[in-house]
């Protein structure tokens, strides 16, 4: 069984990983920070990301903001549910409110991300 390694990246973006993929999302905090969420721009499967560039757009009542890749790779799968349902991301962002998977081009890029202990205290 492979272990499960979760990381944060200075965005707000949190990404779990597996092997090589990784499945990402907005943090709490970011969430709450955005208020009620009312878009979600999905990504598309095939798109190819790049480590701390946009590559989707959250909407909600106060704002629009930029979600970026914690990782560079390709989008291999998408949280469709997020397309009807945008309000999960309030309701829970690092859980059933995951926006992407990633298969990972540079593992490496990891390294860069913040533990959660870590991300804790920058959001302090």
């Amino acid at each position: 069984m492979e272990v499960k390694m979760k990381k944060y990246s200075k965005e707000h973006q949190w990404i779990e990983v597996m092997g090589n993929r990784g499945r990402m999302g907005i943090t709490k905090f970011a969430s709450e920070q955005l208020g009620n969420i009312v878009y979600l721009e999905l990504p598309t499967v095939g798109d190819q990301t790049t480590a701390n560039e946009p590559m989707t757009i959250v909407e909600s009542v106060k704002s629009s903001s930029d979600v970026y890749s914690p990782v560079s790779g390709e989008v291999v799968a998408v949280n469709e549910e997020l397309g009807d349902a945008p309000e999960l991301l309030n309701e829970d962002p690092e859980g059933k409110a995951w926006i992407a998977e990633i298969l990972l081009d540079n593992p490496v890029e990891l390294e860069d991300l913040m533990t959660e202990e870590e991300y804790f205290d920058f959001i302090k």
